[in-house]
């Protein structure tokens, strides 16, 4: 997931993402409580695994910071941030425990810029992995499994576990800080550039907020999900299909 930097006051922030919740929960339809139960497991999946990715990706390359800090794991509890994984679950938005690394432990045969921008693609890479095995999992379920009521409670999960990973995948990729996609870009951009960023980090942390509390990263985000989320079910489709 993401984390921000000292640009953005937390204590204003946390206050603002609060109202969010608030007026989340006090808009709930009479099935709110059923979608967030389902959507439950699928944060904790995507959330975990994204963060492992981020450790093991580093720990690849040679830097034991993250191992050190118990983040080489798969356990929830070392990568959920309570008040994050809240957000995520009632107001759409959230986040996870940053995994910290520091590049100067590298000691790849890859340069350092590339150490990092593969440290920063894991996270949000492994979430596309992860769609495409519940994707899998799912006509495995519609297929082979009888149709039964608890069958269809599995499925409604792994259709809630695609959506999440696929959309964190996306989100993460957006090219503006705190998030993976800046870091990414950063790190294959020319110095001139690099250094440009650097002057406006915190300028562009809070053009990210702008986007992000008002919803317009919705409209970013939302299609390019649908589209990836359909291409994926067709391409998974068609492969059962020749069965």
């Amino acid at each position: 997931m993401f984390f921000f930097g000292n640009g953005i006051d937390r204590k204003m922030l946390y206050i603002i993402l609060g109202v969010l919740v608030v007026v989340s929960l006090v808009s709930a339809g009479s099935g709110f409580w059923i979608e967030t139960l389902l959507t439950l497991p699928a944060v904790v999946i995507a959330i975990s695994f994204h963060e492992y990715a981020h450790a093991w990706a580093a720990d690849r390359f040679g830097d034991t910071t993250p191992r050190a800090q118990g983040r080489l794991t798969l356990n929830p509890t070392a990568h959920l941030d309570p008040f994050g994984f809240i957000l995520l679950l009632f107001a759409g938005v959230g986040w996870g425990k940053p995994v910290m690394i520091n590049p100067n432990n590298f000691t790849s045969n890859k340069s350092r810029a590339t150490c990092e921008a593969l440290v920063s693609l894991a996270g949000p890479l492994t979430n596309f992995i992860l769609a495409i095995i519940f994707t899998i999992i799912y006509y495995v379920l519609g297929n082979f499994a009888p149709a039964t009521q608890l069958v269809g409670i599995l499925m409604l999960l792994v259709l809630y576990t695609i959506s999440i990973n696929i959309g964190l995948g996306v989100f993460n990729l957006i090219p503006l800080p705190p998030l993976d996609g800046e870091k990414i870009f950063r790190n294959i951009l020319p110095y001139q550039a690099i250094e440009w960023l650097d002057r406006n980090s915190n300028t562009l942390q809070l053009i990210f907020m702008i986007l992000w509390i008002t919803g317009f990263l919705g409209y970013i985000v939302s299609p390019v999900v649908g589209i990836l989320s359909n291409a994926l079910f067709n391409i998974v489709g068609a492969v059962f299909g020749m069965f």
